[in-house]
Formats: structure tokens, sequence, C-alpha cells
């Protein structure tokens, strides 16, 4: 890690628009990051499909929040090309036993085999990575993330870049001084505690996520 990136400082560093990353789990530099299109999620707007609807409703997976984080964080590290190195990796370690980063996770039989994690501040919440070891655990995942965030009184669900995937989800690219207006407006206002959500049940989980699509 830069001796100079402490977790308050990368507290900052999102509260004004920036996110850091490596260009492979090798570099040991970090870079920041404040592209001129950024990826958000609408709060409550996620679009699902029929047959994830049906996987939400069949509850495959259990829910947890919190309970591996670092699992979920090496988890999004494993594949052939990651941003994750082990200055992001002690990071946002650090910022999660501070309270600030939490995961999202689905274990089936004992087992973590999806998941996504990202870091809260005033009412938003960005979305760092996630990840699949079971057909639909990201995206069941990222829909009862979704639901908690709706139920909370999140107001920004930021994803950093859109994907061919999370655009098919809802997600739209918006310039970046409109994300900055969103951004700033969301620093003000205060949501409930992610990691004191109740747990929902699938279908509950469907309503939250995507009541306005």
């Amino acid at each position: 890690m830069h001796p100079q990136i402490t977790p308050q400082i990368l507290l900052r560093a999102y509260a004004a628009g920036v996110f850091p990353m490596a260009q492979s789990r090798h570099d040991r530099a970090i870079y920041w990051m404040d592209p001129k299109f950024r990826g958000i999620l609408p709060i409550g707007g996620l679009h699902l499909s029929r047959s994830l609807r049906r996987k939400l409703r069949a509850e495959p997976f259990e829910i947890r929040v919190n309970t591996d984080f670092e699992g979920v964080l090496q988890g999004c590290a494993d594949r052939p090309e990651t941003w994750i190195n082990a200055q992001i990796h002690d990071l946002y370690m650090a910022l999660h036993h501070e309270g600030h980063a939490h995961s999202l996770e689905t274990w089936a039989e004992g087992r973590l085999v999806g998941g996504i994690y990202g870091v809260t501040l005033g009412a938003a919440f960005f979305g760092e990575s996630m990840f699949s070891r079971r057909r639909d655990a990201s995206k069941v995942a990222l829909a009862h993330l979704m639901a908690r965030l709706a139920q909370g009184g999140y107001t920004l669900f930021d994803t950093q870049f859109v994907t061919d995937h999370l655009i098919g989800m809802g997600a739209r690219e918006i310039p970046r001084e409109e994300y900055r207006r969103l951004l700033a407006r969301s620093m003000t206002r205060q949501a409930d505690p992610f990691a004191q959500f109740a747990p929902l049940s699938g279908e509950e989980a469907i309503h939250w996520s995507s009541q306005t699509s």
C-alpha cells in the first residue's frame, strides 16, 4: 500500500467521486479513477428476467451479510485479470473492519458461492465487484443488495463502469457532472445502516429491487 493512502483518504476520495484501481494483481501501484462517464443502477429499478424472478422465488441460496467479506473479496479477485492487488485487498479489509465496506453473500450447502461487495457512505453504495461460482448466484446477490438499498433509503448505487450484463439489468451511463450532482445529494443524507437490515424473502427481494422497473 502506498504509505499515504489510508482508509480515511479512501472515503474522502469516494465522497469526491474518485475510486482506486490497480492495473493487475501484480501491479503494486494504485491509480485514482475519475471516468468521464459513470455507471449507476437506479435504486429500485433493477430489471429482473422471468428466469431470475423464478430463481429468487425458489430461494436456492442462503443470503448473508458480512459473514465472509474477505471470501467475497478473494472470489472477486479469482479471475485471470483483476484490478484487486494486495494493496487494494488490505485497504478494503480495513474499510470493512471500520464498518464502511460490506458484502452481500449467497451460500449453498454451507459454502460461499457468490457475492458482491462495496462501500457505503451517506446514502450511497459504491459497488466494487461481484462473483459467482453457481449459476445466477451473483445475480441473486445483486437483487437482494438492491432490495436492501431501496428499503434502507439509499439514493445512489454506483457501479463505476457499465457492462452489457449490467445494462441488461438496468444500469445506465451518465456524464461525470450528473454523477457528481447525484453524489453530492447522497452525501447530505443518511441511510439505514446496511448491516442491520432484516433478511428478505425472495418475493420481497423482487418487490424492493424492481418496484420502479
